[in-house]
């Protein structure tokens, strides 16, 4: 068992105080007046050439959780929240929460203020910087309650083919133990979201993970630029001051790399996660039906990988420019690929794949040792919802260890013992029996896991803190309160019988209203403290 690190002693400042854990959650409003039914969306949808949903407009008014079901109206559909980062300690106990400043002035207001979108499940991961000193994040300059912000374009990069049709700025949010906030607005991922974000200190730059487009193919030269691995400078300015120009990609992977026909330019780079381990930038890409669903590396060197698989150089540096390309060549063959599949992880596209893997967080707790968190394949079938999650092999955390005689990684197993996957549970307030608008049953169920964050203890032994994905009836399974979970493992082990005895705890769980999205450890933790905890 886990022995806290902190007292649950309430405190009510900002203050982040290390070796405890912080998770962002996000709160929905719950107005009824933030949709009107009968409301034709996406916003502006008449001025785009990607055209309105159905004339009938949104069938649901803005009640939680029912309003997520105009998203089988419209297929942009969301609203932005609140976000909240709760400080707690490893068994759970409360600190304080802070909230990140957000703003009702309207979408052009831009005085500090940083919303997510509520249903826009691979939002808000949560990491250290470099020097471990600042938590980062990435959010949309935009008011509480705005629909549709998480598919708007960004206000230098306007894809007329996306049928949303407002722009918003996606911004970069550095947090110091003093609970003081910083933002840095980009044109980046416009059409889609930022979902992550790590500060190199040394450089003062963001790399940061996420997705672009939201319109027709081909798509425009920025939405190509925008996505996947970006490199955002830290911007000292305020908000109101600041004047993001287009894109700067650090990274770009394409299939062609393996030998496959080409995909959708610019959809290879649909990434999900990022950490980095030894001086190496790795990504993870687990949706989408362009691309291969796995992990990768940043080839700073340009010898890791001649074929698109590999592993990283000795003494490779981190990124610190972003990645020279063509213009003339955007359209044709996309950004230079200076990426890599990390050898032994999966390498066939994801649309021939199978079993389809669905990597999301990753946390190294040594150089032999890989844990990479699966979300789950967001089944959204029939009757047989949970049934389904349940017989997933790949989903909840993968265990990965470095074969150093055949130089590759090979999975050990996959720790999801106590997850309940596939096991519908019930949150007061939650609506219970089936959703009228799917006809299946509104109960949440873990599908899989998300972002992650990890510790060594002793003697081989390491805790893994995880935020689940779900799997409902619900209109949007984004908007499921979800669950933070903790396990114990022992780092040595590779015998997949013995995975059953590494069960998951519960540690936290949204309530009515609420989703919870990123995990990391607090700004100047000492790591070497964690010895004596288990």
């Amino acid at each position: 068992m886990l022995a806290a690190a902190q007292t649950g002693t309430t405190n009510v400042t900002n203050k982040l105080y290390p070796n405890n854990l912080v998770v962002s959650r996000s709160v929905y409003d719950n107005n009824p007046a933030n949709v009107k039914i009968g409301e034709i969306l996406p916003p502006n949808c008449a001025q785009t050439t990607g055209g309105c949903s159905a004339s009938t407009g949104a069938p649901y008014n803005g009640t939680y959780p029912a309003v997520f079901n105009n998203d089988l109206y419209d297929g942009s559909f969301g609203i932005t929240s609140r976000i909240y980062l709760d400080q707690i300690n490893l068994v759970g106990q409360k600190i304080n929460s802070i909230e990140v400043p957000n703003s009702d002035e309207g979408i052009g207001a831009k005085e500090n203020q940083l919303v997510t979108s509520f249903s826009s499940k691979s939002e808000l991961a949560l990491n250290l910087s470099t020097d471990g000193k600042f938590l980062t994040f990435m959010g949309y300059v935009a008011p509480v309650n705005a629909l549709d912000v998480s598919n708007s374009n960004t206000p230098l990069v306007v894809d007329p083919t996306n049928p949303v049709g407002v722009n918003a700025y996606r911004a970069v949010a550095k947090l110091g133990a003093d609970g003081k906030f910083s933002f840095s607005e980009t044109n980046a991922y416009s059409g889609n979201n930022g979902r992550a974000a790590i500060l190199n200190d040394s450089a003062d730059i963001f790399y940061t993970a996420g997705n672009a487009g939201n319109g027709g193919n081909p798509q425009p030269n920025g939405i190509i630029l925008g996505a996947g691995a970006q490199l955002i400078q830290l911007d000292p300015e305020q908000e109101y001051a600041q004047d993001p120009g287009l894109p700067t990609p650090v990274a770009s992977f394409n299939i062609t790399q393996l030998g496959d026909k080409a995909d959708k330019i610019g959809k290879d780079d649909n990434f999900r996660g990022l950490t980095i381990f030894n001086n190496v930038l790795y990504y993870t890409k687990g949706s989408g039906s362009n691309g291969v669903n796995t992990v990768y590396f940043v080839d700073t060197t340009g010898k890791a990988c001649p074929q698109g698989v590999g592993l990283p150089v000795p003494g490779a540096q981190l990124p610190a420019s972003p990645l020279s390309y063509n213009l003339a060549d955007l359209q044709t063959d996309g950004l230079p690929s200076n990426m890599c599949i990390l050898a032994g992880f999966p390498s066939t596209p994801a649309k021939t794949a199978n079993p389809v893997s669905f990597p999301f967080g990753l946390w190294f707790a040594d150089k032999n040792t890989l844990y990479v968190a699966d979300e789950g394949d967001d089944y959204t079938g029939g009757t047989d919802l949970y049934t389904h999650a349940a017989a997933q092999t790949t989903a909840g955390l993968q265990k990965w260890v470095f074969n150093a005689t055949t130089n590759t990684w090979q999975m050990a197993y996959v720790l999801k013992s106590g997850l309940g996957i596939g096991t519908p549970y019930t949150v007061a307030g939650y609506p219970t029996g089936t959703n009228a608008a799917t006809k299946l049953p509104w109960a949440p169920a873990t599908d899989g896991l998300r972002n992650i964050t990890g510790v060594v203890g002793p003697n081989g032994l390491v805790a893994i803190w995880a935020i689940t994905s779900t799997v409902s009836g619900g209109g949007d399974q984004g908007a499921d309160p979800n669950r933070l979970f903790v396990v114990v493992d022992y780092a040595p082990n590779t015998d997949p019988s013995l995975a059953s005895k590494f069960p998951f705890f519960e540690v936290q769980g949204a309530q009515f209203g609420e989703v919870l999205r990123g995990v990391s450890f607090t700004p100047g933790t000492d790591f070497t403290t964690f010895k004596n905890l288990f």
